[in-house]
């Protein structure tokens, strides 16, 4: 296994524990160079690549006005524009063998939002729109792509968030959501280690899934969203059919 981090004392457990089986690699992914060398040493050890996790990501709390210019085209270039740079790396080896699975790391963010994550949702929500896209592109090359959607976990992630400088005018929105997911409990948080069980038995099926959507308040998360998005589009369809000529009775 190659496992790629900026900075490979991260790995140290993994090394530790496999030591003949793990290639460690320091990856900036957004620079183009740093993946295409990485993808290259890849190759070159173990010869083929069967499974790209491509989960480099952080996040951005606070309200869209609150971020500055500079913060949100961060965030954009490592989640999203850093997830492209190594697609476009792994993408000519897995055509080569005609097979292989990308696992899109996005969030329950990449399909719902609320006040004080617009920002790291909007980079989810466009990993998703590219990674349906892709999905379709490499079907017939034997290549799977699945999106891999959770909800809160216990890892360094939260710890890493940054913030961005409050508005007052934004204390009953954004902040109002940044205590009530400070006073969260633990177990409201998933185990990595089951999450990561979990990702493995997906990649074990057959026809393995586009997006797996991981954990019970993400799971109800969605479909809210879901349920809300089609209760709009039967609401405003009358109007939604104008736009074509169309005259219906509202519905």
């Amino acid at each position: 296994m190659a496992a790629a981090a900026r900075n490979t004392a991260a790995l140290t457990d993994l090394l530790t524990d496999f030591p003949d089986q793990v290639l460690p690699l320091t990856v900036d992914v957004r620079s183009e160079a740093s993946v295409q060398d990485a993808v290259q040493a890849t190759v070159q050890r173990f010869g083929r690549i069967d499974v790209v996790a491509n989960n480099a990501a952080y996040g951005l709390f606070g309200g869209v006005e609150e971020a500055t210019d500079q913060q949100v085209r961060d965030i954009f270039d490592t989640n999203v524009f850093g997830a492209s740079n190594v697609l476009r790396a792994v993408l000519p080896v897995l055509r080569g063998q005609r097979s292989g699975h990308i696992l899109q790391g996005s969030s329950v963010y990449g399909l719902t939002s609320h006040a004080g994550v617009g920002l790291l949702a909007a980079t989810k929500h466009a990993l998703e729109g590219l990674t349906d896209a892709l999905r379709e592109e490499v079907a017939p090359l034997g290549i799977h792509v699945t999106l891999i959607e959770p909800g809160m976990t216990a890892t360094p992630f939260l710890a890493n968030l940054q913030v961005a400088t409050p508005i007052a005018d934004y204390d009953a929105t954004v902040r109002q959501v940044q205590q009530a997911i400070g006073a969260l409990p633990p177990t409201a948080f998933l185990n990595p280690a089951l999450l990561a069980q979990t990702v493995l038995m997906a990649l074990d099926q057959d026809t393995p899934p586009t997006r797996l959507v991981l954990g019970e308040s993400a799971l109800n998360a969605v479909q809210t969203t879901l349920e809300g998005r089609l209760q709009d589009l039967k609401q405003w369809q009358p109007l939604t059919l104008a736009a074509a000529g169309k005259t219906v009775q509202p519905v």
